[in-house]
């Protein structure tokens, strides 16, 4: 290789350079969000947490026609709620959402509603073939209630309508940067832990009209839901993309390192071969 090999590689490492600081910003980026959406993601874990404690001995007092509890006869349909990501390089987040659908809907595409939050994900679920419902629904960094809010309503009105049988969520739970992974999430009907309905019907008593409490409480805490899987991936996709450009950081590096050696080497062979020709000019010469 000669003098316009040296040249190539040197525009080489340079190029190499530029996107490892890129990927080095991003890598920061990615880590001061992941420290403000952990944050809320803590403290909503510690609300989220009690008013589960409430709610596991409240819903089996429920009466079995309620709406909230039985499911829909109209419909056989599921709709499936999936929280993705508006952005890439977060390596396989969306992938494995992806993979996670597919174990839902195996055997019963025709029979779900697909709703996907997230403008990466959506492009990433319609490559797969899979048919999406039109739905707007947009999620900030910080999510907030309000956010929440509008998916919850999308969801408990097309259960409310008898237009799906039950309304899931699927979204990447995250319990610390080494433990993240994608889990489903039953919203509507609520569940009913076998080994507390007996119990909560004795000991749970309910003051007033135990009806206009449930209609005011079962919306309040599945938006609830939907909030807290919301943080929880968010959360999540800033663990991934922080990984993501730290690894790609660290490879740009080892590239570059062995494009250096490399470069070093021809160079060095390139001045001894001159030195070669210009001594045996000298000699002959004399």
């Amino acid at each position: 290789m000669g003098i316009a090999g040296l040249v190539d590689l040197k525009k080489r490492i340079k190029s190499i350079q530029n996107t490892k600081k890129l990927t080095k910003a991003m890598a920061l980026v990615a880590t001061s969000k992941l420290k403000k959406t952990r944050g809320s993601l803590e403290r909503n874990n510690t609300y989220f947490e009690s008013y589960n404690e409430v709610m596991s001995e409240i819903i089996p007092t429920i009466n079995k026609e309620s709406k909230y509890i039985k499911r829909n006869k109209g419909s056989k349909d599921k709709l499936i709620i999936v929280i993705t990501s508006d952005l890439g390089m977060c390596g396989s987040y969306n992938f494995s959402l992806v993979n996670k659908v597919e174990e839902l809907t195996s055997g019963n595409m025709d029979s779900s509603k697909i709703v996907v939050i997230g403008e990466k994900g959506k492009s990433l679920f319609k490559r797969y073939k899979f048919n999406l419902l039109d739905f707007d629904g947009k999620v900030s960094d910080i999510p907030s209630i309000d956010e929440a809010k509008v998916i919850f309503e999308y969801g408990y009105d097309m259960f409310e309508k008898g237009l799906v049988s039950e309304v899931i969520l699927v979204y990447t739970w995250f319990k610390n940067p080494l433990v993240k992974q994608p889990v489903d999430k039953v919203m509507l009907p609520l569940q009913i832990k076998a080994e507390v309905e007996v119990q909560s019907k004795e000991e749970f008593d309910i003051e007033g009209n135990r009806d206009e409490l449930m209609d005011a409480l079962i919306p309040s805490y599945c938006n609830s839901m939907v909030y807290n899987a919301l943080i929880n991936a968010k959360t999540a996709e800033q663990s991934y993309r922080m990984e993501t450009m730290n690894s790609a950081s660290k490879n740009a590096g080892d590239l570059i390192s062995s494009l250096e050696i490399k470069y070093n080497r021809i160079r060095q062979s390139a001045i001894t071969q001159e030195i070669s020709e210009i001594v045996g000019g000298s000699e002959a010469q004399g």
